[in-house]
């Protein structure tokens, strides 16, 4: 398959998606960043697993990022952090139906299904969710590509080398950039040619999923590259492991280095930043953006 990724030449630039279209609804992206607050329904999640694993818990805290600002929550029941194991279909439908039934009720902000599993996708989407979000890229669950085509859900695509048991052991790129703007392309092709329209599709380079360090930093200073992919960018780089790297202290709370990140995808164009802090990201975001007019 050719990379059909468009390419501006100097001076031109490309233009940028100004919606996003989910299952009953669009997205307004030319203002602002949105935010994504995530809700974790896991034991074991790297930064808040267990915190909210109770379904009551779980939708307070959710209705605790909407009063922040939250403009989409995404509801996660299976850890995908680095060497995490993967849990059985009926736990994670256990996990996060009850939780997306309550808030599809209590409230009309988007709901985003975090999984790669396709019949928890079906179900969420059934229960009230708008949107797939997909480690995998939807590479994961070969039934996972019909029932985002037939649901009309919005998707979100991600970049990951590996599986979350193996992606920290010794990723590799040539050319980090390229090579993962070249994968996001082809898997937004193949999503168009399953029948997804190209404006419900978001795609996510995939801070910390099989990259180094390095790699990390390299994605995060030249994400405006993937703008050429012509569909939203969605980056979720909140709290990870590079942050306290960056800061040279692992073990420091990464909040204030996760916003500074932010700020600077804001000014990069991210139109969709995912983050566990949703209130000190908005304050920051709307001062931030009134200073630059």
């Amino acid at each position: 398959m050719t990379d059909s990724t468009q390419h501006a030449l100097p001076g031109e630039k490309i233009a940028r998606p100004k919606i996003w279209r989910l299952r009953t609804r669009e997205l307004d992206l030319s203002n602002r960043p949105l935010l994504m607050g995530i809700v974790n329904v896991t034991p074991d999640s790297f930064s808040d697993g267990g915190k909210w694993s109770d379904t009551e818990q779980a939708v307070q805290h959710a209705l605790r990022l909407l009063a922040d600002g939250a403009d989409i929550l995404d509801i996660g029941g299976e850890s995908t952090r680095p060497y995490s194991q993967p849990v059985s279909l009926a736990e994670e439908l256990d996990r996060v139906i009850p939780v997306i039934e309550r808030l599809a009720k209590e409230t009309s902000t988007p709901i985003s299904i975090d999984t790669s599993k396709a019949a928890v996708a079906a179900a969420a989407l059934a229960a009230g969710a708008e949107v797939i979000n997909d480690v995998t890229g939807l590479h994961g669950d070969p039934e996972m590509i019909s029932v985002a085509s037939s649901s009309g859900a919005g998707v979100c695509a991600m970049h990951m080398q590996g599986t979350p048991q193996t992606m920290q052991d010794n990723p590799h790129y040539e050319d980090v950039v390229h090579e993962i703007r070249d994968y996001l392309a082809h898997t937004r092709d193949w999503l168009v040619a399953g029948r997804i329209d190209l404006a419900r599709i978001c795609l996510d380079p995939g801070i910390g999923f099989g990259k180094t360090h390095a790699h990390n930093l390299t994605l995060v200073r030249e994400i405006a590259a993937f703008h050429s992919l012509g569909t939203p960018l969605l980056v979720g780089h909140s709290r990870k492991g590079f942050i306290g790297k960056l800061l040279g202290n692992p073990d420091l709370n990464r909040d204030a280095g996760t916003l500074g990140i932010s700020l600077y995808l804001a000014s990069q164009g991210v139109q969709v930043i995912r983050v566990h802090e949703v209130a000190q990201t908005r304050q920051a975001m709307e001062t931030f953006l009134a200073t630059q007019g």
